[in-house]
């Protein structure tokens, strides 16, 4: 693959931002993110690994992926969403057009926050010859899923509601193209 690692970023992060564009994507992975805890960034690296580079990650590699971002997700993506999200309902003054305008804010540094995390997965991402001509949706959906069963164990197995559904439209979006 002579693919450089800023290219791979770059290419990793407007996938991410075409991928979650598309009708019912977006939904679905604030549904896994909120449910389940999955980390949509990484699950939309992992997409792009299989649909743009024909690279299955796995299991031991998206442990791999997950601790090398995982401070960075929990010590900071996570508290600036938090923070966003509270300004929706308060505490006072918010909600008000100016906690507005600083939640818009707060939001704006929450993408940068993810788009570094980004540049991490990227950096970190298994550089190997194409594993196939194609990866069909079974073998998306199935690395997927290992995504959100990554997440899921540290929940306890327990999540909110059955998050097949929402990675079957991530899947469905992701290869529409493909097919």
């Amino acid at each position: 693959m002579n693919l450089s690692r800023p290219d791979l970023e770059a290419d990793g992060w407007a996938f991410a931002l075409e991928l979650y564009a598309r009708p019912g994507v977006a939904d679905a992975c604030l549904k896994l993110q909120n449910e389940a805890s999955v980390d949509v960034m990484m699950l939309l690296m992992v997409a792009f690994a299989a649909v743009r580079h024909r690279i299955l990650l796995t299991s031991a590699e998206l442990r791999e992926l997950d601790e090398a971002c995982r401070p960075w997700r929990e010590q900071i993506v996570w508290p600036l969403r938090a923070i966003r999200s509270e300004l929706k309902i308060g505490p006072l003054p918010a909600p008000n057009n100016e906690t507005e305008q600083f939640r818009s804010k707060v939001k704006a540094v929450e993408l940068a926050a993810e788009q570094l995390q980004n540049q991490l997965l990227a950096e970190r991402l298994p550089l190997r010859p194409p594993e196939r001509n194609a990866v069909g949706p079974e073998e998306l959906r199935s690395v997927l899923c290992n995504v959100a069963s990554l997440f899921l164990e540290r929940r306890g197995g327990k999540p909110v509601a059955d998050p097949l559904s929402s990675i079957n439209e991530i899947v469905d979006a992701a290869t529409r193209d493909a097919r």
